[in-house]
């Protein structure tokens, strides 16, 4: 599929190139894309561009003409960003955290900032209020809070899990 896209650039790149583009060439080549290609965003772009070029064939008018290359312009942008080389790794599961920056989202505390016990129990009762189960929480959410803070303040002593 790669190999068909760079073509469709390079056929599009020299039909608007050159000084009078063959609007019928453009439009049977825009028709192929619309009908071929598995991206959603290039057909859509095709399929918006083929009424302009085919009234390009047939009509000389410089605002169609305009309207056309405009069209084209575009397609060749989706071409572009499909083509464009992606850097860093892609579909790759996200880091585990470990047990203390777990415990530090579960008191919305931040993750790379030095805490003090003080702050820390400051986080557990702002997060307790709702999680008590006279406040309408659940005791094993309850329980889990107590568990964070505890990590917080004797981090050495828990292990990852």
């Amino acid at each position: 599929m790669m190999e068909r896209v760079e073509s469709w650039k390079l056929a599009l790149e020299r039909l608007r190139s050159g000084d009078a583009a063959d609007w019928t060439e453009a439009g049977r080549l825009v028709a192929e894309i619309a009908r071929v290609s598995s991206e959603a965003t290039l057909r859509q772009a095709a399929d918006q561009a083929l009424p302009v070029l085919r009234q390009a064939a047939v009509n000389d008018d410089p605002t169609i003409i305009l309207a056309a290359q405009r069209r084209i312009g575009v397609i060749l942008e989706v071409l572009h960003d499909l083509t464009a080389p992606r850097f860093g790794r892609r579909n790759v599961m996200p880091k585990k955290l470990s047990s203390e920056d777990r415990a530090r989202r579960m008191l919305g505390l931040p993750l790379a900032v030095q805490l003090t016990c003080d702050d820390i129990n400051q986080a557990y009762r702002r997060a307790a209020k709702g999680k008590h189960p006279d406040q309408g929480g659940s005791a094993q959410a309850f329980i889990e809070l107590a568990a964070a803070r505890d990590i917080l303040i004797h981090p050495g002593v828990h292990k990852d899990a």
